[in-house]
């Protein structure tokens, strides 16, 4: 009797041991799976999107005035594959704020001179006469040196012209006025120059605040700021919109 009691103790304590056993390393196991699922699904910080390009980039700008816009834009859409024939390519369709039947054009060009070869070619000529274009189209073959291409919504854009003494005078100049440009609700979105002659400045902002804007293209600061860059002609502003974008 003695023997069957002490082997049934020893049997329950055994039973204990095992049973304390497995809940340890049940514990361990859940534990290790709770570490690795929370080590997995913890979100790794969003990477800030570059938006800006300082790397060279060939463009043809061309300024006309079209009879009707919606009869132009589907003829301009019908001559793309003459356009790439030729190295161009859709970048920006934009209309004048105050004649939105004037449209400015930008496109992407991979060789400047194939571009301008085709500038001349009387196809093109035929081709926007049947669109609609009147008058003499103002064509622009520009390097853009630098752009930000960070959306900014529809609000109205500036392509402004001019011509300067020195490009490396005007650019330290234009980099020091950045903030100012700001606090007069103006962005920047590209810089570049005329392709054969940096002393001819092409350049596009967004204008954020227009009433703001507009006081400081007539104000002494912006005055004194373009005497500071060393500008030579009075600057030729076109006011547009961004119709489309390609």
């Amino acid at each position: 009797m003695k023997r069957s009691r002490c082997n049934g103790l020893l049997f329950c304590a055994a039973l204990v041991f095992i049973l304390s056993s497995c809940g340890e390393g049940g514990s361990g196991e859940k534990n290790a799976t709770d570490s690795n699922t929370n080590a997995t699904t913890a979100a790794e910080p969003a990477k800030p999107v570059n938006t800006i390009v300082t790397t060279p980039e060939n463009m043809a700008i061309i300024i006309h005035k079209v009879a009707d816009y919606d009869k132009w834009i589907m003829a301009y859409e019908a001559h793309d594959s003459a356009r790439l024939a030729n190295g161009l390519h859709n970048y920006v369709i934009g209309r004048g704020m105050q004649d939105p039947n004037t449209v400015m054009v930008a496109l992407k060009a991979d060789d400047m001179a194939k571009a301008k070869a085709f500038s001349k070619d009387p196809g093109l000529k035929a081709a926007m006469q049947k669109a609609g274009v009147t008058g003499q189209p103002s064509i622009s073959f520009v390097n853009a040196t630098w752009q930000d291409t960070a959306a900014v919504g529809s609000v109205p854009r500036s392509m402004t012209t001019f011509t300067i003494k020195d490009w490396d005078v005007w650019q330290k100049n234009f980099a020091d006025g950045k903030q100012e440009r700001i606090e007069n609700g103006i962005t920047d979105r590209v810089i570049g120059h005329d392709a054969d002659d940096n002393k001819k400045v092409v350049l596009v902002t967004a204008v954020m605040d227009t009433a703001k804007a507009f006081a400081y293209y007539k104000s002494d600061i912006l005055k004194k700021r373009r005497e500071a860059g060393g500008l030579t002609s009075e600057p030729k502003r076109f006011l547009f919109t961004i119709a489309k974008r390609y």
